[in-house]
């Protein structure tokens, strides 16, 4: 199993049956969809900030963060991550206009 895939579980799992009190995941994820998915876009905003800022080590764990929330915001909705994988593989060799041939 990938560490993508441990991941994924653990958070499905704290989101099934974490407590709040317990799990960030848990209280994230009690606060609705409008958090979670806001969260998402705090830690995009800090990872193009990081990014422009150039230093490596701030981009790593700005990256890290993204990708954290990315993933809760996935298993929020039900979405599996290699759904998201199947998708870019299927664009893979294409000049990345959706049904474009070039």
């Amino acid at each position: 199993m990938t560490f993508g895939e441990r991941l994924y579980n653990l958070i499905l799992r704290r989101i099934e049956s974490g407590s709040p009190e317990e799990s960030y995941v848990a209280r994230l994820c009690s606060k609705g969809e409008d958090a979670v998915f806001k969260k998402v876009g705090e830690e995009a905003v800090e990872t193009v900030l990081a990014l422009k800022g150039g230093n490596k080590e701030e981009v790593v764990y700005e990256a890290a963060d993204l990708v954290f929330h990315l993933y809760l915001a996935l298993a929020f909705r039900g979405i599996e991550p290699d759904e998201v994988w199947k998708e870019l593989e299927g664009r893979f060799g294409k000049s990345g206009i959706r049904g474009g041939d070039q």
